[in-house]
């Protein structure tokens, strides 16, 4: 089985950033770390099964959503032996205008 490399861009770490930050003053800085962390694995996840989510080449060639927990948007690239996280949307975010 191929494992693909899953790197974030600066964009999708300053959106984790920013939702450890608004979760932290909403709930708990202890929430908002499980919460991102467990965002984090589930994208490392993606180095097994990449192509195991909807592909939006509507929006941008090669860009792939995925879900966690129904509230947060993931998106992504499969190029090569690369998975690369485009973005982290929580909450209703608007992702197909930022993409």
């Amino acid at each position: 089985m191929m494992c693909y490399l899953v790197e974030f861009t600066p964009e999708a770490q300053i959106q984790l950033i920013a939702l450890y930050r608004y979760l932290a003053a909403a709930a708990s800085p202890m929430v908002a770390k499980h919460y991102t962390q467990a965002i984090v694995a589930h994208c490392e996840g993606l180095q097994h099964f990449p192509y195991r989510s909807v592909s939006r080449d509507d929006i941008r060639p090669n860009l792939r959503i995925t879900h966690y927990k129904k509230r947060t948007v993931i998106a992504f690239a499969v190029e090569g032996d690369r998975v690369s996280i485009i973005g982290v949307f929580h909450g209703g975010q608007d992702y197909e205008a930022a993409l």
